[in-house]
């Protein structure tokens, strides 16, 4: 089906998920240089060798707009206070008897544990049941990844247990623990839900 609602920007604060831009090539290239340590342990890889040049940054945004527009996923850039810190996919959007997507997110580690990603994926989350008009939305993380699992710790999404061999990660198949929310379980909205946890944090 394709997208009725791209491009589109959605902010909350200082945080802003926008479309990737070619002339994010040097802040991006420049980011994932700096957390290559942070963020290889989680990067999923293809079991089968991909032969060929890798694409240019150029086609990477070219693709990644053309499965926006297509319908298939919506892929942000995330920005805190004007900066480039990370990226948000809302993937596998599926409508039919399903109404379903997932989202995968990464962010720099300067800024980690600032509530940003929980917020980008609250934003995410509410585009997805509001305007995309899905019914349920997923995020599926490996065990070892504290940091993303108190993501949705912190955002109350529903542990479905383990898919085992789930995704390919770095040369092995791995497991991941599967976590969800439908649109049942935030009537008022999953960031309004998460500002509220925030105030009484705080």
């Amino acid at each position: 089906m394709p997208s009725r609602t791209w491009p589109v920007e959605l902010r909350e604060g200082e945080i802003l998920l926008r479309p990737l831009r070619r002339h994010d090539e040097v802040a991006w290239m420049r980011l994932r240089a700096l957390n290559a340590n942070w963020l290889v342990r989680w990067d999923a890889t293809s079991p089968v060798p991909v032969g060929g040049r890798r694409p240019t940054f150029g086609q990477f945004v070219r693709t990644l707009d053309r499965q926006a527009r297509e319908g298939s996923s919506l892929p942000f850039a995330v920005e805190f206070a004007g900066e480039l810190v990370g990226q948000l996919t809302v993937s596998s959007i599926t409508y039919g008897s399903l109404h379903s997507a997932s989202i995968g997110y990464w962010v720099s580690e300067h800024v980690a544990g600032q509530g940003i990603i929980p917020t980008a994926v609250a934003m995410a989350t509410d585009h997805s049941f509001g305007p995309l008009g899905l019914h349920r939305v997923e995020i599926n993380i490996r065990p070892e990844n504290a940091p993303s699992l108190r993501v949705v710790q912190k955002l109350g999404f529903r542990d479905e247990g383990v898919r085992e061999r789930y995704l390919h990660i770095q040369g092995a198949w791995c497991d991941h623990r599967t976590f969800a929310l439908t649109t049942e379980d935030v009537p008022a909205g999953l960031l309004a839900r998460w500002r509220r946890t925030q105030a009484v944090q705080d």
